[in-house]
């Protein structure tokens, strides 16, 4: 049979499985060709492929799978590649008088595939008791809020609807509106520490606030208007709220290590009327120096790092819902897998974990990155830093750490179907240690790395590296 006599179908099938500098090829050869080459289900499942998830429906100016396609990839070899001044242009931000607690995006991660200029939001509270937004690209100022009475400790960013959310020292939470920085609304917590989380449930944002007291509040984040007041631990007060990626789960560590950190489901939290008890049940770790993670890639799978005075364990749990009767369901947490870290790991040092995919553990200790299968399989060491590792960054497509050397590390994940790996790609510099003690934290999106860097006179900057597209 000879190419001519070919049908359009049998050309599409058979271009289903070249790789894509073939098709823009064949694309070349003739008009049929061209045709074939453009059927926009070759170019999106090759979209689905490479990112698993991706929808161009909501994307302004993005037309087809095939640019979809081919502008992403533009974009990642760029933030492979990592050449200053050809991949990147680097920015500070200058403007907070003290030190910057937390940040957070607040663009939506498919902004850079809009018509027009690319603008990555970033917010950013700090301990001089002003929020600001930062234009990363351009590198200025969007606005500033007026000086709160107390230091702000942390920030969280609803980007779907424009908000940003702040916490001080004294448990007052802020609503501002993401484009202005008008203060919307607040509320008190009367706690001198929170542990906030957010999670949308049916197209609405929620925020999840653990006090010092014990208290857990779920507040609706489009006005902080209280859904739920319940007392989680008598006498202890929470030292961590987690929250799974679909915001099912919430997992809550107490601050004294005689209480189990507890799983509550979140469905009971926003809808109090469908049951007069929030439904919660206690993990079975008990131990000092929690650590937790989520699997992001399993909705209810979490990692916990914790240890018996002498070891550090690593214990994994699915989280699940048993149906007792026809009126009572019980949270039961199934373990997954365990191990413990080998001994010659710093005893002493700060562990940062993070998960990847169903299995993957990055754990940082001290100046060295490792990942971990759940049961214990060593299956990358990286000693890129020179100094202790602060931060990790984890997203679908990259890794960042930030450290003391006043570097960031960038790798990009490689995955062969059998286990997930790093590539080790470049180091983004921070500026001069005349003037900066190293990396604080590091954040990302799909076209931009921004990290805090912290001052020697006790006044952290931003500084941000904008991909060029």
């Amino acid at each position: 049979m000879s190419a001519e006599s070919l049908t359009l179908d049998c050309i599409i099938h058979l271009f289903s499985y070249l790789e894509v500098p073939d098709l823009l090829r064949a694309a070349q050869v003739n008009k049929t060709w061209n045709e074939a080459a453009e059927t926009t289900s070759l170019w999106r499942n090759m979209c689905l492929r490479q990112w698993a998830f991706c929808n161009i429906s909501v994307i302004p100016g993005m037309q087809t799978w095939k640019k979809y396609y081919l502008h992403r990839s533009k974009l990642e070899h760029k933030m492979a590649s990592g050449r200053p001044s050809v991949d990147y242009t680097c920015k500070a931000l200058r403007g907070h008088k003290g030190v910057i607690n937390d940040m957070a995006y607040l663009s939506e991660n498919e902004h850079m595939f809009a018509t027009g200029k690319v603008k990555s939001v970033v917010c950013t509270a700090s301990s001089d008791g002003t929020v600001r937004a930062w234009n990363v690209q351009e590198g200025t100022q969007i606005w500033s809020s007026p000086q709160q009475e107390a230091p702000l400790v942390n920030i969280i960013t609803f980007p779907l609807y424009k908000l940003a959310a702040t916490t001080d020292n004294r448990g007052l939470i802020k609503l501002w509106h993401g484009d202005t920085g008008q203060e919307l609304v607040a509320f008190s917590t009367s706690s001198s520490s929170c542990s906030v989380v957010a999670y949308t449930k049916n197209n609405k944002p929620f925020l999840t606030v653990g006090t010092g007291a014990g208290i857990l509040y779920t507040l609706a984040a489009a006005d902080l208007s209280q859904i739920l007041r319940t007392e989680v631990f008598r006498d202890c007060g929470i030292d961590l709220s987690l929250c799974s990626p679909d915001g099912q789960w919430i997992v809550i560590c107490p601050t004294d290590p005689a209480f189990s950190p507890k799983v509550f489901y979140t469905h009971c939290a926003t809808n109090p009327e469908d049951d007069e008890l929030m439904l919660s049940s206690p993990l079975p770790v008990t131990n000092c120096h929690l650590v937790t993670c989520w699997l992001p890639a399993e909705s209810a799978r979490i990692a916990i790092l914790h240890d018996d005075a002498m070891n550090f364990h690593i214990v994994s749990f699915d989280i699940v819902i048993e149906k007792k009767s026809k009126y009572k369901m019980n949270i039961t947490a199934r373990q997954v897998a365990s191990f413990t870290l080998p001994t010659q790991e710093p005893w002493m040092t700060k562990k940062i974990m993070k998960g990847f995919g169903k299995q993957t553990l990055l754990i940082a200790a001290g100046l060295e990155l490792k990942l971990y299968t759940l049961t214990g399989t060593e299956i990358m060491v990286f000693k890129d830093h020179h100094k202790i590792i602060t931060s990790i960054w984890v997203d679908p497509f990259h890794v960042v750490t930030s450290s003391m050397d006043l570097s960031l590390s960038v790798y990009s994940w490689k995955n062969d179907n059998k286990s997930s790996s790093l590539i080790s790609r470049y180091h983004l510099l921070g500026g001069s240690h005349r003037w900066s003690s190293g990396f604080r934290s590091v954040a990302c999106d799909d076209v931009s790395i921004v990290g805090v860097v912290a001052g020697t006179d006790g006044t952290d900057i931003l500084r941000a590296y904008s991909f060029n597209l």
